[in-house]
């Protein structure tokens, strides 16, 4: 083969070789960060119907687990903590949850889901939560393979 093929072929395969790192690396970036999903806009109100649509503040949260039946936790005055470890409220048998993964709390008569700086985050509704986010009826708290249910 003459030279000017070999040093073609050459560059060829170090290019597609860096397109597969850079592929590689970005795979292993969206499994740790997850992907970006813009918050869906929140629809514009009409002055005559504010509470029709007003979100429900929830009162209990139904938790879901592979294999297990659901079962129920009353929201009080007093913070949830959800994760594996013993002394947690909501005590998750998950292994891509962490001891103390996550959090929902009431604040100035709402609730409110954040994240405890878990491994593997903690999702609202789809959504990544990266700090306290607003809780209502209907919304869905996913943590690894576990969901909770917020309901009224």
């Amino acid at each position: 083969m003459p030279q000017l093929v070999l040093t073609v072929l050459k560059y060829l395969f170090i290019v597609l070789l860096y397109l597969f790192l850079g592929r590689a690396v970005r795979v292993i970036y969206l499994d740790l960060v997850g992907p970006r999903v813009p918050r869906p806009a929140s629809p514009k109100v009409p002055a005559s119907e504010p509470a029709k649509r007003k979100r429900q503040a929830p009162r209990v949260l139904v938790l879901t687990q592979e294999n297990k039946e659901p079962q129920s936790f009353p929201m009080n005055d007093q913070p949830i903590t959800i994760g594996r470890g013993s002394t947690c409220e909501v005590v998750l048998d998950d292994n891509y949850s962490s001891q103390f993964h996550a959090r929902v709390f009431p604040r100035d008569g709402s609730w409110f889901v954040e994240d405890l700086g878990s491994t593997n985050g903690t999702y609202l509704n789809r959504v990544k939560v990266s700090s306290a986010s607003p809780l209502a009826a209907g919304d869905e708290i996913r943590i690894g393979k576990t969901t909770i249910e917020a309901r009224r």
